[in-house]
């Protein structure tokens, strides 16, 4: 059965708000290798149209340093399903728009054959959160404190307290530490 793998960066009080950190060369480092782990990202309309058509591009024209290009290169060869009641087309062709029930979707997707899925952005990994839907949990926790801007799981409902065992703990060249979560 394939995982449900989650993947965030946010400052030490917990903002992940995308304008909030640093872009570390290591994060994206990080992040490229992460991606690679899996075959499918999964993101909900918000954080999708943060990465497209903004990383593609980047693919197509090699435009930043090597690392974000890297990181660029292997999130354009990834398929991509996006969660959404609103959004009508894709600008990416490896990605497809899904508008049916989350939770027969994303249970129906781990039993099929394949990598790990992976999961980005807020919203939607919150609610996978709530349904114990999510195996493990990638945290890159920046040297920053925000002060402002939104706090990742601000708006998750658990039921009952989610217990996590850490299995791997990584300090990041510019301070940033990588926490590695299992169920």
């Amino acid at each position: 059965m394939r995982k449900l793998i989650y993947g965030i960066n946010l400052t030490l009080d917990g903002c992940c708000d995308h304008t909030k950190g640093g872009g570390y060369e290591d994060v994206h480092e990080y992040f490229t290798d992460f991606m690679r782990e899996g075959d499918l990202l999964v993101y909900g309309r918000i954080t999708y149209e943060l990465m497209v058509p903004f990383w593609p591009n980047v693919a197509r024209n090699q435009s930043m340093d090597e690392v974000a290009n890297e990181f660029a290169r292997v999130f354009d060869s990834k398929d991509k399903l996006v969660f959404s009641r609103t959004l009508e087309t894709a600008e990416d062709e490896k990605t497809r728009i899904v508008r049916t029930n989350l939770r027969d979707e994303i249970i129906k997707l781990k039993q099929q054959e394949g990598r790990n899925i992976l999961l980005g952005g807020v919203d939607l990994p919150s609610q996978l959160i709530e349904m114990g839907l999510v195996d493990e949990f990638h945290f890159v926790i920046q040297p920053i404190i925000a002060g402002a801007g939104r706090r990742l799981f601000d708006r998750t409902n658990l039921v009952e307290t989610l217990d996590l065992q850490l299995v791997e703990s990584k300090v990041l060249k510019s301070g940033c530490v990588a926490l590695h979560y299992v169920k």
